[in-house]
Protein backbone atom coordinates (compact mmCIF):
# COMPACT_ATOMS: atom_id res chain seq x y z
CA UNK A 1 0.00 0.00 0.00
CA UNK A 2 1.27 3.27 -1.05
CA UNK A 3 2.63 5.81 1.86
CA UNK A 4 1.09 8.65 -0.87
CA UNK A 5 -2.50 8.99 0.16
CA UNK A 6 -4.72 11.72 -1.31
CA UNK A 7 -5.79 13.23 1.64
CA UNK A 8 -2.44 13.44 3.40
CA UNK A 9 -2.32 16.49 5.62
CA UNK A 10 0.68 18.72 4.11
CA UNK A 11 3.78 18.62 6.78
CA UNK A 12 5.45 20.89 7.55
CA UNK A 13 8.60 21.57 10.35
CA UNK A 14 10.71 23.76 11.34
CA UNK A 15 14.28 22.69 13.31
CA UNK A 16 13.35 21.91 17.33
CA UNK A 17 15.39 24.82 18.78
CA UNK A 18 17.99 24.54 21.98
CA UNK A 19 16.60 26.74 24.91
CA UNK A 20 19.82 27.21 26.48
CA UNK A 21 19.57 30.65 25.94
CA UNK A 22 16.79 33.52 24.46
CA UNK A 23 15.98 32.93 20.84
CA UNK A 24 17.29 35.45 18.11
CA UNK A 25 16.61 36.28 15.16
CA UNK A 26 18.06 32.95 13.21
CA UNK A 27 15.64 31.22 15.29
CA UNK A 28 12.87 34.19 14.05
CA UNK A 29 14.01 33.15 10.47
CA UNK A 30 13.57 29.44 10.54
CA UNK A 31 10.17 29.68 11.55
CA UNK A 32 8.93 32.39 8.93
CA UNK A 33 10.37 30.03 6.30
CA UNK A 34 8.55 27.54 7.22
CA UNK A 35 5.50 28.80 8.26
CA UNK A 36 5.20 31.25 4.81
CA UNK A 37 5.17 27.70 2.84
CA UNK A 38 2.97 26.14 5.17
CA UNK A 39 0.57 29.16 4.63
CA UNK A 40 1.37 29.01 0.85
CA UNK A 41 0.22 25.36 0.65
CA UNK A 42 -3.13 26.47 1.80
CA UNK A 43 -3.17 29.54 -0.36
CA UNK A 44 -3.06 27.08 -3.09
CA UNK A 45 -4.94 23.97 -1.79
CA UNK A 46 -7.16 25.34 0.78
CA UNK A 47 -8.60 21.54 1.50
CA UNK A 48 -6.16 19.76 2.07
CA UNK A 49 -5.41 19.27 5.97
CA UNK A 50 -2.07 20.95 6.99
CA UNK A 51 0.70 20.17 10.15
CA UNK A 52 3.42 22.84 11.12
CA UNK A 53 5.65 21.57 14.15
CA UNK A 54 8.20 23.37 16.02
CA UNK A 55 9.34 23.21 19.62
CA UNK A 56 12.59 22.88 21.72
CA UNK A 57 14.86 19.94 22.02
CA UNK A 58 15.22 20.40 26.06
CA UNK A 59 17.73 17.66 26.79
CA UNK A 60 21.37 17.13 26.33
CA UNK A 61 25.09 18.03 27.45
CA UNK A 62 24.18 21.60 26.01
CA UNK A 63 21.35 21.86 28.36
CA UNK A 64 22.45 19.92 31.34
CA UNK A 65 26.32 22.47 31.41
CA UNK A 66 23.61 25.77 31.13
CA UNK A 67 21.34 25.01 33.50
CA UNK A 68 24.09 24.39 35.87
CA UNK A 69 25.95 27.91 34.60
CA UNK A 70 22.73 29.01 35.57
CA UNK A 71 22.63 27.83 39.45
CA UNK A 72 20.01 24.99 38.35
CA UNK A 73 22.11 21.69 38.23
CA UNK A 74 19.46 18.86 38.80
CA UNK A 75 16.51 21.48 38.09
CA UNK A 76 16.96 21.02 33.98
CA UNK A 77 13.11 20.92 33.48
CA UNK A 78 12.58 24.17 35.31
CA UNK A 79 15.29 25.82 33.46
CA UNK A 80 13.77 24.76 30.51
CA UNK A 81 10.28 25.29 31.08
CA UNK A 82 11.14 29.22 31.44
CA UNK A 83 13.34 29.43 27.85
CA UNK A 84 10.89 26.77 26.13
CA UNK A 85 8.10 29.42 26.88
CA UNK A 86 10.02 32.27 25.40
CA UNK A 87 10.18 29.91 22.24
CA UNK A 88 6.55 30.04 22.02
CA UNK A 89 5.85 33.48 22.98
CA UNK A 90 8.04 33.82 19.76
CA UNK A 91 5.87 31.46 17.48
CA UNK A 92 2.97 33.21 18.64
CA UNK A 93 4.34 37.00 18.10
CA UNK A 94 5.35 35.92 14.61
CA UNK A 95 1.53 34.81 13.53
CA UNK A 96 3.36 31.61 13.31
CA UNK A 97 0.35 28.92 12.49
CA UNK A 98 2.06 26.17 14.20
CA UNK A 99 -0.26 22.96 15.08
CA UNK A 100 1.85 21.62 17.66
CA UNK A 101 4.58 22.85 19.58
CA UNK A 102 6.67 19.87 20.89
CA UNK A 103 8.77 19.99 24.06
CA UNK A 104 11.25 17.02 24.36
CA UNK A 105 10.17 16.61 27.68
CA UNK A 106 6.71 15.70 26.68
CA UNK A 107 5.41 12.61 27.84
CA UNK A 108 4.09 11.17 24.61
CA UNK A 109 7.50 11.87 22.92
CA UNK A 110 9.39 10.43 25.47
CA UNK A 111 7.22 7.30 25.00
CA UNK A 112 8.01 7.76 21.06
CA UNK A 113 11.57 8.01 21.40
CA UNK A 114 11.67 4.76 23.69
CA UNK A 115 9.59 3.08 20.50
CA UNK A 116 11.76 4.05 18.11
CA UNK A 117 14.53 3.03 20.07
CA UNK A 118 13.09 -0.37 20.75
CA UNK A 119 12.22 -0.72 16.73
CA UNK A 120 15.39 0.16 15.95
CA UNK A 121 16.77 -2.26 18.06
CA UNK A 122 14.50 -5.05 17.71
CA UNK A 123 15.68 -5.02 13.79
CA UNK A 124 19.41 -5.66 14.77
CA UNK A 125 20.74 -2.21 13.85
CA UNK A 126 21.91 -1.05 17.27
CA UNK A 127 25.01 -3.05 19.45
CA UNK A 128 26.99 -2.07 22.20
CA UNK A 129 30.65 -1.09 21.28
CA UNK A 130 33.86 1.46 22.51
CA UNK A 131 33.83 4.94 20.75
CA UNK A 132 36.04 7.78 20.86
CA UNK A 133 36.31 10.99 18.28
CA UNK A 134 36.18 14.54 18.33
CA UNK A 135 33.13 15.33 21.17
CA UNK A 136 31.42 18.80 20.73
CA UNK A 137 29.16 19.80 23.52
CA UNK A 138 27.92 22.76 21.45
CA UNK A 139 27.26 20.37 18.11
CA UNK A 140 26.07 17.36 20.54
CA UNK A 141 28.02 15.50 18.36
CA UNK A 142 30.86 13.30 17.54
CA UNK A 143 33.45 13.80 14.77
CA UNK A 144 35.89 12.01 13.35
CA UNK A 145 39.39 13.09 12.55
CA UNK A 146 38.58 14.24 8.97
CA UNK A 147 36.09 16.55 10.29
CA UNK A 148 38.50 18.18 12.59
CA UNK A 149 41.27 20.73 12.36
CA UNK A 150 43.73 22.89 14.36
CA UNK A 151 42.25 26.66 14.60
CA UNK A 152 43.04 29.61 16.00
CA UNK A 153 44.29 30.19 19.91
CA UNK A 154 42.16 30.48 23.22
CA UNK A 155 43.29 33.18 25.92
CA UNK A 156 46.20 31.13 27.28
CA UNK A 157 47.75 31.24 23.24
CA UNK A 158 47.16 27.67 22.47
CA UNK A 159 45.33 26.58 19.84
CA UNK A 160 41.99 24.31 19.70
CA UNK A 161 40.62 21.41 17.55
CA UNK A 162 37.24 22.41 16.19
CA UNK A 163 34.60 21.33 14.35
CA UNK A 164 35.27 21.95 10.65
CA UNK A 165 31.04 22.21 9.65
CA UNK A 166 30.85 24.71 12.84
CA UNK A 167 34.01 26.01 14.24
CA UNK A 168 33.11 25.01 17.66
CA UNK A 169 35.70 22.97 19.94
CA UNK A 170 35.96 19.71 20.23
CA UNK A 171 37.65 17.63 22.87
CA UNK A 172 38.89 13.96 22.76
CA UNK A 173 36.13 11.38 24.05
CA UNK A 174 36.70 7.58 24.60
CA UNK A 175 33.51 6.24 26.32
CA UNK A 176 31.10 2.59 25.65
CA UNK A 177 28.31 3.43 23.97
CA UNK A 178 25.23 1.93 22.33
CA UNK A 179 25.97 2.46 18.43
CA UNK A 180 23.77 2.30 15.44
CA UNK A 181 25.28 0.62 12.02
CA UNK A 182 25.00 3.62 9.73
CA UNK A 183 27.33 2.33 7.92
CA UNK A 184 25.06 -0.47 6.06
CA UNK A 185 22.94 2.65 4.74
CA UNK A 186 25.24 4.60 3.20
CA UNK A 187 25.10 3.36 -0.06
CA UNK A 188 21.08 3.25 -0.18
CA UNK A 189 21.27 6.98 0.43
CA UNK A 190 23.83 7.90 -2.14
CA UNK A 191 21.81 6.24 -4.74
CA UNK A 192 18.64 7.81 -3.44
CA UNK A 193 20.26 11.39 -3.68
CA UNK A 194 21.57 10.57 -7.06
CA UNK A 195 18.55 9.69 -8.69
CA UNK A 196 17.39 12.91 -7.64
CA UNK A 197 20.31 15.11 -9.61
CA UNK A 198 18.52 15.99 -12.73
CA UNK A 199 15.59 17.13 -10.94
CA UNK A 200 14.84 20.80 -10.64
CA UNK A 201 12.38 21.28 -8.96
CA UNK A 202 11.50 20.37 -4.88
CA UNK A 203 10.66 17.08 -5.52
CA UNK A 204 10.82 13.82 -3.37
CA UNK A 205 13.70 13.53 -1.13
CA UNK A 206 15.64 16.41 -2.79
CA UNK A 207 17.81 18.75 -0.65
CA UNK A 208 17.90 22.54 -1.14
CA UNK A 209 19.72 24.30 -1.79
CA UNK A 210 22.17 22.36 -4.42
CA UNK A 211 25.19 23.50 -3.01
CA UNK A 212 23.94 21.26 0.24
CA UNK A 213 23.12 18.81 -2.04
CA UNK A 214 25.97 18.23 -3.54
CA UNK A 215 28.06 18.68 0.19
CA UNK A 216 25.68 15.36 1.41
CA UNK A 217 26.40 13.40 -1.88
CA UNK A 218 29.88 14.08 -1.64
CA UNK A 219 29.73 13.01 2.35
CA UNK A 220 27.91 9.98 1.06
CA UNK A 221 30.58 9.12 -1.19
CA UNK A 222 33.77 8.85 1.14
CA UNK A 223 32.92 5.57 3.68
CA UNK A 224 35.56 7.18 5.68
CA UNK A 225 33.02 9.78 6.75
CA UNK A 226 30.33 7.60 7.36
CA UNK A 227 31.37 5.30 10.26
CA UNK A 228 28.80 3.63 12.31
CA UNK A 229 27.82 6.59 15.20
CA UNK A 230 27.35 6.96 18.80
CA UNK A 231 23.18 6.84 20.04
CA UNK A 232 24.04 6.95 23.61
CA UNK A 233 25.94 8.73 26.23
CA UNK A 234 26.71 6.86 29.91
CA UNK A 235 24.64 8.48 32.62
CA UNK A 236 27.79 8.95 34.25
CA UNK A 237 28.39 11.40 32.34
CA UNK A 238 25.18 12.54 31.41
CA UNK A 239 22.15 12.80 33.48
CA UNK A 240 20.19 14.89 31.38
CA UNK A 241 18.69 12.86 29.23
CA UNK A 242 15.91 9.90 28.01
CA UNK A 243 17.21 6.19 29.43
CA UNK A 244 17.94 3.67 27.09
CA UNK A 245 15.31 1.28 27.56
CA UNK A 246 16.03 -1.20 30.18
CA UNK A 247 19.89 0.29 30.56
CA UNK A 248 19.42 3.01 32.38
CA UNK A 249 23.50 3.44 32.73
CA UNK A 250 22.57 5.06 29.41
CA UNK A 251 20.75 7.44 28.16
CA UNK A 252 19.40 8.11 24.14
CA UNK A 253 21.80 10.38 22.33
CA UNK A 254 19.74 13.64 22.20
CA UNK A 255 20.13 14.07 18.31
CA UNK A 256 17.93 10.45 18.02
CA UNK A 257 15.91 12.04 20.84
CA UNK A 258 15.67 15.60 18.99
CA UNK A 259 15.14 13.80 15.42
CA UNK A 260 11.91 11.72 16.77
CA UNK A 261 9.83 14.83 17.52
CA UNK A 262 9.02 15.05 13.79
CA UNK A 263 7.78 11.85 14.36
CA UNK A 264 6.05 12.57 17.68
CA UNK A 265 4.36 15.48 16.31
CA UNK A 266 1.91 14.06 13.64
CA UNK A 267 1.06 11.17 16.62
CA UNK A 268 3.86 8.58 15.85
CA UNK A 269 3.86 5.39 17.44
CA UNK A 270 0.33 5.42 15.11
CA UNK A 271 -2.13 3.26 17.05
CA UNK A 272 -5.36 3.84 15.50
CA UNK A 273 -4.68 1.69 12.84
CA UNK A 274 -3.91 3.67 9.96
CA UNK A 275 -0.59 4.57 8.19
CA UNK A 276 1.64 7.45 9.36
CA UNK A 277 0.40 9.40 5.87
CA UNK A 278 -3.20 9.88 7.29
CA UNK A 279 -1.65 11.96 9.87
CA UNK A 280 1.02 13.69 7.80
CA UNK A 281 4.03 11.56 7.42
CA UNK A 282 6.12 12.31 5.92
CA UNK A 283 7.27 15.64 6.06
CA UNK A 284 6.57 17.22 2.80
CA UNK A 285 9.47 20.26 3.96
CA UNK A 286 11.88 20.85 6.51
CA UNK A 287 12.94 23.77 7.77
CA UNK A 288 16.50 23.70 8.99
CA UNK A 289 19.74 25.92 9.15
CA UNK A 290 23.14 24.88 7.09
CA UNK A 291 24.78 23.37 10.26
CA UNK A 292 22.70 20.84 10.67
CA UNK A 293 22.69 19.04 7.55
CA UNK A 294 24.22 15.70 7.86
CA UNK A 295 21.83 15.19 11.04
CA UNK A 296 18.76 15.65 8.29
CA UNK A 297 20.15 14.77 5.40
CA UNK A 298 22.12 11.33 6.23
CA UNK A 299 21.40 10.47 10.63
CA UNK A 300 17.80 10.72 10.46
CA UNK A 301 17.38 9.08 6.56
CA UNK A 302 19.12 5.89 7.97
CA UNK A 303 17.04 5.87 11.03
CA UNK A 304 14.05 6.21 8.80
CA UNK A 305 15.09 3.30 6.58
CA UNK A 306 16.21 1.24 9.45
CA UNK A 307 12.53 0.79 10.48
CA UNK A 308 10.92 0.96 7.00
CA UNK A 309 9.37 4.85 7.18
CA UNK A 310 8.89 6.64 4.42
CA UNK A 311 11.85 9.59 4.33
CA UNK A 312 11.09 13.29 4.26
CA UNK A 313 10.50 14.75 0.50
CA UNK A 314 12.79 18.00 1.04
CA UNK A 315 14.93 19.19 3.37
CA UNK A 316 15.31 23.04 2.70
CA UNK A 317 18.80 23.93 4.28
CA UNK A 318 18.76 27.79 4.63
CA UNK A 319 21.90 29.77 4.70
CA UNK A 320 22.48 31.59 8.56
CA UNK A 321 22.20 35.38 9.60
CA UNK A 322 24.65 37.68 11.09
CA UNK A 323 25.68 40.42 12.10
CA UNK A 324 28.46 42.90 10.26
CA UNK A 325 29.58 39.53 8.55
CA UNK A 326 29.89 38.25 12.07
CA UNK A 327 28.22 34.91 13.81
CA UNK A 328 25.44 36.27 16.26
CA UNK A 329 27.14 35.59 19.89
CA UNK A 330 26.49 36.72 23.06
CA UNK A 331 30.17 37.49 23.90
CA UNK A 332 30.19 39.73 21.14
CA UNK A 333 26.74 42.01 22.03
CA UNK A 334 25.93 41.47 18.20
CA UNK A 335 22.79 38.94 18.99
CA UNK A 336 19.29 40.58 17.61
CA UNK A 337 16.80 40.34 19.31
CA UNK A 338 13.63 39.09 17.40
CA UNK A 339 10.72 40.67 20.25
CA UNK A 340 12.32 44.27 20.26
CA UNK A 341 11.77 44.57 16.11
CA UNK A 342 8.48 43.46 15.89
CA UNK A 343 7.72 45.50 18.50
CA UNK A 344 9.17 48.16 16.85
CA UNK A 345 7.83 47.58 13.21
CA UNK A 346 5.57 44.50 13.41
CA UNK A 347 5.74 41.40 13.11
CA UNK A 348 4.71 41.30 9.38
CA UNK A 349 7.09 43.90 8.46
CA UNK A 350 9.68 41.52 9.64
CA UNK A 351 8.83 38.58 8.22
CA UNK A 352 8.47 40.71 4.83
CA UNK A 353 11.97 41.48 5.86
CA UNK A 354 13.24 37.88 6.25
CA UNK A 355 11.43 36.66 3.29
CA UNK A 356 12.79 39.44 1.04
CA UNK A 357 16.28 39.26 1.82
CA UNK A 358 16.77 35.65 2.95
CA UNK A 359 14.16 34.06 0.87
CA UNK A 360 17.13 33.08 -1.54
CA UNK A 361 18.99 30.44 1.19
CA UNK A 362 22.29 30.28 -0.62
CA UNK A 363 24.46 32.78 1.14
CA UNK A 364 24.36 34.06 4.82
CA UNK A 365 22.39 37.14 4.90
CA UNK A 366 23.62 40.07 6.97
CA UNK A 367 21.14 41.51 9.64
CA UNK A 368 20.94 45.64 8.97
CA UNK A 369 18.17 48.00 10.74
CA UNK A 370 18.90 49.83 7.68
CA UNK A 371 17.69 47.66 5.23
CA UNK A 372 14.71 46.69 7.50
CA UNK A 373 13.90 50.18 7.45
CA UNK A 374 13.74 50.40 3.85
CA UNK A 375 12.41 47.45 2.83
CA UNK A 376 9.51 48.51 5.39
CA UNK A 377 9.34 51.93 3.50
CA UNK A 378 8.79 49.93 0.71
CA UNK A 379 6.09 48.16 2.01
CA UNK A 380 4.67 51.07 3.29
CA UNK A 381 4.33 52.68 0.03
CA UNK A 382 3.43 49.74 -1.85
CA UNK A 383 0.84 48.72 -0.41
CA UNK A 384 -0.07 50.85 2.95
CA UNK A 385 0.36 54.05 0.97
CA UNK A 386 -1.41 53.16 -2.36
CA UNK A 387 -4.55 51.79 -1.01
CA UNK A 388 -5.11 55.05 0.76
CA UNK A 389 -4.15 57.50 -2.32
CA UNK A 390 -6.21 54.80 -4.39
CA UNK A 391 -9.32 55.49 -2.20
CA UNK A 392 -8.30 59.37 -0.84
CA UNK A 393 -11.17 62.03 -0.84
CA UNK A 394 -9.34 64.19 -3.32
CA UNK A 395 -9.83 61.39 -5.78
CA UNK A 396 -12.88 60.54 -4.68
CA UNK A 397 -14.50 63.79 -5.09
CA UNK A 398 -13.96 63.93 -8.47
CA UNK A 399 -15.91 60.68 -9.17
CA UNK A 400 -19.27 59.58 -8.68
CA UNK A 401 -20.36 58.22 -5.67
CA UNK A 402 -20.68 54.64 -6.96
CA UNK A 403 -16.66 54.86 -7.42
CA UNK A 404 -16.67 54.00 -3.60
CA UNK A 405 -18.32 50.47 -4.31
CA UNK A 406 -16.68 47.47 -5.39
CA UNK A 407 -16.12 46.91 -8.44
CA UNK A 408 -16.12 49.97 -10.61
CA UNK A 409 -15.95 49.69 -13.97
CA UNK A 410 -14.25 46.10 -13.99
CA UNK A 411 -15.44 45.66 -17.86
CA UNK A 412 -12.28 48.03 -18.78
CA UNK A 413 -9.99 44.87 -17.49
CA UNK A 414 -11.16 43.13 -20.28
CA UNK A 415 -10.55 46.09 -23.13
CA UNK A 416 -7.54 46.36 -25.55
CA UNK A 417 -9.32 49.07 -27.67
CA UNK A 418 -7.94 52.19 -27.31
CA UNK A 419 -10.40 55.18 -25.46
CA UNK A 420 -11.48 58.14 -27.41
CA UNK A 421 -12.32 59.81 -23.69
CA UNK A 422 -8.48 59.46 -23.05
CA UNK A 423 -7.84 62.35 -25.68
CA UNK A 424 -4.26 61.08 -26.57
CA UNK A 425 -3.23 60.29 -22.48
CA UNK A 426 -0.29 57.87 -22.46
CA UNK A 427 -2.94 55.80 -20.30
CA UNK A 428 -3.99 52.54 -22.51
CA UNK A 429 -0.32 51.85 -23.20
CA UNK A 430 -0.13 51.82 -19.52
CA UNK A 431 -3.00 49.76 -19.21
CA UNK A 432 -1.83 47.30 -22.14
CA UNK A 433 1.06 46.49 -19.75
CA UNK A 434 -0.81 46.51 -16.88
CA UNK A 435 -3.09 43.95 -17.61
CA UNK A 436 -0.16 41.75 -19.62
CA UNK A 437 1.50 41.73 -15.59
CA UNK A 438 -1.69 40.83 -13.47
CA UNK A 439 -2.65 38.10 -16.15
CA UNK A 440 0.84 36.44 -15.54
CA UNK A 441 1.46 37.28 -11.94
CA UNK A 442 -0.27 34.32 -10.32
CA UNK A 443 1.62 31.89 -12.18
CA UNK A 444 5.01 33.54 -12.44
CA UNK A 445 4.32 33.60 -8.47
CA UNK A 446 3.68 29.91 -8.00
CA UNK A 447 6.02 28.82 -10.20
CA UNK A 448 8.90 30.43 -7.72
CA UNK A 449 6.71 28.88 -4.64
CA UNK A 450 6.32 25.75 -5.73
CA UNK A 451 10.20 25.58 -6.34
CA UNK A 452 10.65 27.32 -2.81
CA UNK A 453 12.28 30.58 -4.60
CA UNK A 454 10.32 32.79 -1.59
CA UNK A 455 12.55 35.87 -2.62
CA UNK A 456 11.95 35.58 -6.37
CA UNK A 457 8.15 35.18 -5.58
CA UNK A 458 7.64 37.81 -3.51
CA UNK A 459 10.23 40.04 -6.11
CA UNK A 460 6.90 39.04 -8.73
CA UNK A 461 4.88 41.06 -6.70
CA UNK A 462 7.05 43.74 -5.66
CA UNK A 463 7.14 44.55 -9.24
CA UNK A 464 3.90 44.42 -10.38
CA UNK A 465 2.59 46.91 -6.97
CA UNK A 466 5.83 49.21 -8.02
CA UNK A 467 4.65 49.87 -11.68
CA UNK A 468 0.85 50.10 -10.28
CA UNK A 469 2.39 53.08 -8.24
CA UNK A 470 4.10 54.36 -10.62
CA UNK A 471 0.60 54.50 -13.38
CA UNK A 472 -0.91 56.10 -10.97
CA UNK A 473 1.90 58.73 -10.34
CA UNK A 474 1.77 59.06 -14.37
CA UNK A 475 -1.58 59.73 -14.66
CA UNK A 476 -2.22 62.03 -11.51
CA UNK A 477 -5.74 61.31 -11.09
CA UNK A 478 -5.93 63.98 -8.42
CA UNK A 479 -5.30 66.94 -11.16
CA UNK A 480 -7.75 68.42 -12.63
CA UNK A 481 -6.04 67.84 -16.42
CA UNK A 482 -7.09 64.15 -16.15
CA UNK A 483 -10.06 63.17 -17.59
CA UNK A 484 -12.09 61.41 -15.39
CA UNK A 485 -13.00 58.22 -17.64
CA UNK A 486 -8.80 57.79 -17.20
CA UNK A 487 -9.19 58.10 -13.44
CA UNK A 488 -12.00 55.74 -13.38
CA UNK A 489 -10.47 53.56 -15.78
CA UNK A 490 -6.77 53.41 -13.65
CA UNK A 491 -8.41 53.28 -10.07
CA UNK A 492 -10.41 49.48 -11.42
CA UNK A 493 -6.57 48.42 -12.20
CA UNK A 494 -5.24 49.71 -8.93
CA UNK A 495 -7.90 48.18 -7.13
CA UNK A 496 -7.20 44.82 -9.22
CA UNK A 497 -3.66 44.91 -8.35
CA UNK A 498 -3.98 45.57 -4.81
CA UNK A 499 -6.18 42.54 -4.95
CA UNK A 500 -4.65 40.10 -6.47
CA UNK A 501 -1.34 41.25 -4.91
CA UNK A 502 -3.35 41.08 -1.12
CA UNK A 503 -4.32 37.35 -2.14
CA UNK A 504 -0.32 36.59 -2.97
CA UNK A 505 1.13 37.90 -0.13
CA UNK A 506 -1.12 36.04 2.53
CA UNK A 507 1.64 33.34 3.20
CA UNK A 508 4.21 36.30 3.74
CA UNK A 509 2.14 39.32 5.62
CA UNK A 510 -0.64 37.19 6.71
CA UNK A 511 -2.28 40.13 8.87
CA UNK A 512 -1.56 42.67 6.72
CA UNK A 513 -2.61 41.23 3.87
CA UNK A 514 -6.05 40.38 5.48
CA UNK A 515 -6.24 43.90 6.55
CA UNK A 516 -5.98 45.03 2.64
CA UNK A 517 -8.43 42.38 1.46
CA UNK A 518 -10.82 43.31 3.73
CA UNK A 519 -10.50 46.94 3.13
CA UNK A 520 -11.16 45.81 -0.70
CA UNK A 521 -14.28 44.22 0.23
CA UNK A 522 -12.60 40.72 -1.16
CA UNK A 523 -14.99 37.57 0.63
CA UNK A 524 -13.13 35.17 2.56
CA UNK A 525 -14.12 32.75 0.51
CA UNK A 526 -12.25 34.71 -2.12
CA UNK A 527 -9.00 34.68 -1.37
CA UNK A 528 -7.21 31.23 -2.73
CA UNK A 529 -4.79 31.52 -5.91
CA UNK A 530 -7.47 30.00 -7.99
CA UNK A 531 -8.99 34.10 -7.35
CA UNK A 532 -5.55 35.51 -8.35
CA UNK A 533 -6.51 36.21 -11.71
CA UNK A 534 -7.42 39.03 -13.69
CA UNK A 535 -11.09 39.72 -13.59
CA UNK A 536 -11.57 37.39 -10.73
CA UNK A 537 -12.62 39.73 -7.80
CA UNK A 538 -15.44 40.96 -9.79
CA UNK A 539 -18.80 41.11 -7.67
CA UNK A 540 -22.56 41.95 -8.63
CA UNK A 541 -25.77 42.98 -7.02
CA UNK A 542 -26.03 43.11 -2.65
CA UNK A 543 -22.38 41.78 -2.75
CA UNK A 544 -20.61 45.01 -3.71
CA UNK A 545 -19.78 47.05 -0.78
CA UNK A 546 -18.14 50.25 -0.22
CA UNK A 547 -14.51 50.38 -0.03
CA UNK A 548 -12.43 50.87 2.79
CA UNK A 549 -9.28 52.60 2.60
CA UNK A 550 -7.42 52.26 6.32
CA UNK A 551 -3.84 52.89 7.70
CA UNK A 552 -2.32 49.37 7.56
CA UNK A 553 1.18 50.28 8.87
CA UNK A 554 2.61 52.55 11.76
CA UNK A 555 3.85 55.67 9.95
CA UNK A 556 7.31 56.38 9.59
CA UNK A 557 7.26 58.96 12.69
CA UNK A 558 5.94 56.55 14.84
CA UNK A 559 8.49 53.61 14.04
CA UNK A 560 11.22 56.42 14.35
CA UNK A 561 9.92 56.96 17.55
CA UNK A 562 10.10 53.68 18.80
CA UNK A 563 13.61 52.59 20.42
Amino acid sequence: MSWKKKHKPHYITTPIFYPNAEPHIGHLYSTVIADILSRYNRLKDPSCPRALVTGTDEHGAKIQLAASINGMAKREKLFCDRISKRFQDLAIAANLSYTRFIRTTDTDHIKAVSHFWNELNRRGYIYKGGHSGWYSVSDECFYTETQVERRGTDASGESNMVSKETGNVVEWTEEENYKFRLSEFRERLLERYSANMARTAATTSSILPKEQFDQIREILSDSDQVKDISISRPSSRLTWGIPVPNDPSHVIYVWVDALCSYLTGVGYPWSDGKEGSAHGWPPNIQVIGKDILRFHAIYFPAFLLAVDLPLPETILSHAHWTVERKKMSKSIGNVVNPFEVMDKYESDVVRFYLARVGGRFRDDNDWSGDQLFKHYKEILTLVGNQLTRTFSRKVMERLPSTARLVPINHDVLESTAPDDADNGHVSQKMWNEARGRLSNLAHLYQLHMDKIEIAAALEEVIECLRACYADWNAIAPWSSDTPLSVVSKQLSYNRETLRICGILLQPIIPTKAKGLLDALGVQEDRRTIEYAKLGMGQLTGEEITPVSPVALFHSVSTVEGRQ
